[in-house]
């Protein structure tokens, strides 16, 4: 069966830095795009950024460009997520999320269109 696992998450002050990881295993992995949501105990989860498996394409929210970057490792089958310039509304439980199977979109950017979840890490950034 196959599992996500997040780590890297942790308390860090604003205008910090943490790189985010997501290992696959249970199977052999060709997504078709993978994914950071975030939520927090009063909003609902939120996508963050998310890159497609093949190919480069990328997409992000607006309030993390520039300061966020997605990236993978096809050959460890491991999603990062790299997150600069911490603000403390950056403060939630991130989420790593796969699509195993073909989509018609390269990048995905809903919860729905997303099949595989890891447990989350938490990332809190203090002012």
């Amino acid at each position: 069966q196959v599992q996500l696992v997040e780590s890297g998450g942790g308390l860090v002050q604003a205008g910090d830095s943490l790189r985010l990881s997501c290992a696959a295993s249970g199977g052999t992995f060709s997504w078709h795009s993978m994914g950071w949501f975030r939520q927090t105990p009063t909003k609902e989860r939120e996508f963050v950024a998310a890159i497609s498996w093949i190919g480069d394409n990328t997409a992000y929210i607006d309030s993390v460009k520039g300061r966020f970057t997605v990236s993978k490792d096809i050959a460890k089958g491991t999603l990062y997520l790299q997150l600069n310039s911490l603000k403390p509304e950056d403060t939630a439980v991130y989420y790593c999320a796969a699509r195993g199977n073909r989509a018609t979109t390269p990048v995905l950017t809903t919860t729905d269109a997303y099949n595989y979840w890891g447990q989350g890490t938490q990332v809190t950034v203090s002012s």
